[in-house]
């Protein structure tokens, strides 16, 4: 198994590159990384603290610094060390600048600026941790997306996931002893989604959620006939509202995610409203 240090440095939160890291990362097999995490590097003589301990833990530097000055100084460096040193951005940037015929500003952390997208994407965050679990139901026509599915197929989730990307998403578990509030097949502005499994995925899910809370693994919750059909009932729910479904079973939440973002492009873009269906079952 090969084995090394990486370090990235960045000028502010890290997040971009530690995201492009994974992505990278993942196409390999066998590895053991020792990851150091150096964000808000902002300064020469933070920069010259830094040094210090990648010197004493040599191996791959990835960074996202706009400061000329400061990278120059750590690129300096690390040839003197004889240590990559990874400008992760460049790339993209210099394509940018070509295309646009502009330069970059070359402000640390601009993604992040206190902007209207900002705002808007608190205003989603809180807007979706309120309609959890069908709570507030009433209010799901100012939602953006609405998720249903049975139980452990990932709507919390999924709906935070969403929020951080800046949908308002409110979700509702489908029960069948307990049927959803009507104004779920009245919705005209959110985009609803249905969220499935395999039955045989599902029972074992749940059967992890009950041992993580000591509870007895032997209910109707976990019972295999109970589990199918509760599975079928939501499936005809969503097909008798022609709402989009998504299998979860073989996707994680950034996948299911993803496929949530493109059907509601896809509507947006096609100018549709509404959902198109019969009546609930």
């Amino acid at each position: 198994m090969a084995r090394f240090h990486l370090h990235l440095l960045s000028d502010s939160t890290g997040e971009t590159l530690e995201m492009i890291a994974k992505a990278a990362l993942a196409q390999f097999d066998d590895t053991e990384v020792l990851r150091h995490f150096w964000p808000m590097v902002r300064s020469q003589q933070h920069l010259d603290r830094i040094m210090g301990e990648i010197a004493s833990n040599p191996g791959l530097v990835f960074f996202t610094l706009v400061n000329e000055d400061t990278r120059s100084r750590l690129e300096e460096t690390c040839q003197q060390l004889g240590l990559p040193a990874i400008a992760v951005l460049d790339g993209v940037t210099d394509a940018l600048e070509a295309l646009l015929g502009q330069e970059a500003k070359g402000r640390p952390g601009r993604q992040h600026r206190l902007d209207d997208a900002y705002f808007a994407r608190v205003d989603a965050i809180q807007f979706t941790i309120a309609h959890d679990d069908g709570i507030a139901w009433e209010d799901w026509e100012e939602a953006d997306i609405v998720l249903a599915g049975v139980s452990r197929t990932s709507k919390t989730p999924t709906s935070i996931y969403l929020a951080n990307r800046g949908f308002k998403v409110a979700n509702i578990p489908i029960v069948p002893e307990s049927p959803p509030p009507s104004s779920l097949f009245g919705l005209k502005r959110p985009l609803v989604v249905g969220l499935t499994t395999a039955p045989e995925r599902l029972i074992q899910v749940r059967r992890n959620r009950l041992l993580s809370l000591s509870q007895s693994p032997d209910t109707d919750y976990v019972q295999e006939e109970m589990v199918v059909s509760e599975v079928k009932y939501a499936r005809r729910m969503f097909a008798d509202n022609s709402w989009p479904v998504i299998d979860v079973t073989r996707r994680s939440i950034e996948e299911t995610a993803a496929a949530v973002i493109n059907l509601y492009n896809e509507r947006k873009a096609a100018g549709r409203t509404g959902q198109i269906g019969p009546k609930p079952i």
